[in-house]
């Protein structure tokens, strides 16, 4: 494709890069933005008492990271078919932290657009939701992996809690009409207790980019300005349409444009926060940061 670097730099494209890797047979994702380098697997320090799909610790360039045997953690264990001279690890940085996911192989890499990823079924899903998406290609299916909820299935106080609120002192209710884009069942309940507890108690979900923009426009055709929503929190990864996107459509609408949009994403790093101010958003904020979320919101609205 033409201009290949192009995708790197630009914003609000609705396309990402994915890295395709295989466990067992079956053909999986991870965004390229979330992968800092692959590397040939090296033997690891086991760690007493450690959470079952942690193998154990290796020093890479000076830091100390975790190895998470991702068959394990998909509860796909490693049979006679992984070939282990293909194995690698892939050294992956979101929300904050560094840590290194052990794959089968690693086979390509490709673009494609939010819109070719399809949400999962609950029906084939169950309860442990470790896939956040379907990506149909030809006659084969990629699985986009949940690597947050896999972090935080070992170590839960990473996550987002409503105690770090409390921390923040008694706070008033706000009338405030709150929009949240978030594909994640969980976080979208991790928010709305959140948000409650922070006093913003007028909040809408939307499970993609998609939706939420869908809301907004209908709002905007309506024509009532008091019922527009006051606000916008996005994550970026979102099947259908990503918040990048669905930031640069709000900025570029005549009527929404001057609703406050902050991203709330595991993929906020210093290196990354131009494409935000690029698409324009108000504020971004890394997750699980809801306490610096909380304060953002409250400064931007109270010029409202």
């Amino acid at each position: 494709m033409e201009n290949n670097k192009g995708i790197l730099l630009e914003s609000g494209t609705n396309e990402l890069e994915i890295i395709e890797f295989e466990l067992q047979n079956s053909k999986f994702g991870i965004n390229v933005i979330k992968v800092k380098e692959i590397i040939q697997p090296v033997p690891t320090t086991k760690i007493p008492h450690a959470h079952p799909i942690v193998e154990g610790i290796i020093q890479l360039r000076g830091e100390v990271l975790p190895v998470i045997n991702l068959a394990k953690a998909l509860d796909m264990e490693m049979g006679a078919e992984a070939d282990p001279a293909k194995e690698k690890f892939i050294v992956s940085q979101f929300n904050k932290q560094s840590v290194i996911f052990r794959v089968h192989n690693v086979t390509r890499i490709h673009r494609i657009s939010w819109e070719q990823i399809e949400k999962p079924s609950q029906m084939y899903q169950g309860s442990a939701v470790h896939v956040v998406g379907v990506i149909k290609r030809n006659d084969e299916m990629v699985l986009l992996v949940d690597f947050e909820k896999i972090l935080l299935d070992i170590d839960p106080e990473s996550g987002i809690h409503t105690d770090r609120i409390k921390k923040l002192g008694k706070r008033e209710r706000s009338e405030k009409r709150i929009m949240v884009a978030e594909d994640s069942p969980l976080l979208r309940k991790l928010l709305h207790d959140t948000l409650m507890e922070a006093g913003y108690v007028h909040t809408e979900f939307f499970e993609n980019g998609k939706d939420a923009f869908a809301y907004l426009q209908k709002q905007a055709e309506q024509g009532d300005a008091a019922k527009l929503v006051d606000f916008v929190i996005t994550d970026i990864e979102m099947p259908q349409m990503d918040g990048h996107h669905l930031t640069k459509k709000i900025k570029e609408h005549s009527i929404l444009s001057s609703i406050p949009v902050v991203i709330f994403s595991s993929l906020i790093t210093e290196d990354l926060k131009h494409k935000g101010e690029m698409v324009g958003a108000e504020g971004q904020v890394s997750k699980p940061e809801i306490e610096e979320l909380v304060l953002l919101m409250d400064k931007l609205m109270n010029g409202k």
